[in-house]
């Protein structure tokens, strides 16, 4: 972002520094209510556009000013991503980014959110993740406090039961998903199979632009059956491993795939199995890795 800071002036007030400061957690708040790093950008880019036909000086609370215009944004954003997700070439997963392995928003939680209705996504992200208080967030969605609550409380338990957390230490996890990149790309199926669950599924993402296995595949036979079946691909046309990474979360990896694209997997593991493979092959969600392989953009 431009810097416009006058030579003298108190970065304190300055619109500017202000909302770099905030920003950060805005796109945070964005990306977690849509989904899409790139609607996100946009949403905060057109925040920061407001925010600077606005007095900082008559702002009391300049980020929860900003909090406040990004998620009613988000919501104003949502009714345009659902009409897209209703006419999406095979299963929708969130745009993968980059994360510490300690994020609190896994792909499942995000995968979870896309069940609530638009404000009982917004009520249990300000509240819940963001520690917003009651109070601020029946302004931010134009509810009763008490209305506020009971939207976060029907959300909560509706993500509570689709958001169980399987911790596993991240350098195992790292080992983990090496070990599954080099079984899938050999085509040792033997050893794939033993790094999976029994009821593992397997879900793929290529917006109908890369192919994929079209929609989820249930069960281990099923899973090493579709993975034998990419192996003659994978040894005639190569696959290069870019980074071993967390990826929404998740242990995971990007690869760099035979058509030059890439491609990310994050792998959720229970008990040292693989339960659930999560790739991503559609380019739209993958751009903001390109700008560099090696350190990934993160959110």
């Amino acid at each position: 972002m431009a810097e416009t800071r006058r030579i003298g002036s108190d970065p304190m007030t300055d619109p500017t520094h202000i909302f770099d400061t905030a920003r950060p957690a805005l796109v945070k708040l964005a990306y977690r209510m849509l989904g899409s790093v790139a609607d996100a950008e946009d949403v905060v880019q057109t925040a920061f556009l407001r925010w600077r036909a606005v007095d900082p000086a008559s702002v009391q609370n300049p980020t929860a000013y900003l909090r406040r215009i990004v998620t009613r944004l988000c919501l104003d954003a949502h009714r345009t991503t659902a009409r897209r997700r209703e006419v999406y070439l095979g299963e929708w997963l969130p745009d993968p980014v980059v994360t510490d392995p300690s994020e609190d928003i896994t792909l499942m939680l995000m995968l979870a959110l896309e069940r609530l209705s638009p404000l009982e996504r917004a009520a249990f992200l300000l509240h819940d993740v963001f520690g917003v208080e009651f109070t601020e967030v029946s302004g931010i969605i134009d509810r009763t406090p008490a209305a506020a609550r009971q939207l976060a409380a029907r959300a909560r338990r509706n993500v509570q039961q689709d958001n169980t957390r399987f911790s596993v230490d991240p350098a195992r996890g790292q080992q983990i998903a090496a070990a599954f990149f080099a079984a899938s790309r050999a085509g040792d199926m033997g050893a794939l199979r033993a790094l999976l669950a029994e009821d593992i599924s397997l879900h793929a993402d290529g917006g109908g632009q890369r192919p994929t296995v079209g929609q989820p595949v249930h069960g281990r036979d099923a899973v090493v059956q579709a993975h034998a079946g990419f192996a003659d691909h994978f040894r005639d046309n190569g696959s290069t491993l870019v980074a071993l990474t967390h990826i929404n979360g998740l242990p995971g990896c990007i690869s760099r795939e035979s058509d030059g694209q890439l491609q990310t997997t994050a792998l959720d593991i229970e008990n040292g199995l693989i339960r659930a493979i999560y790739v991503t092959r559609n380019p739209d969600k993958l751009r903001h890795l390109k700008a560099s392989d090696a350190m990934p953009k993160r959110l």
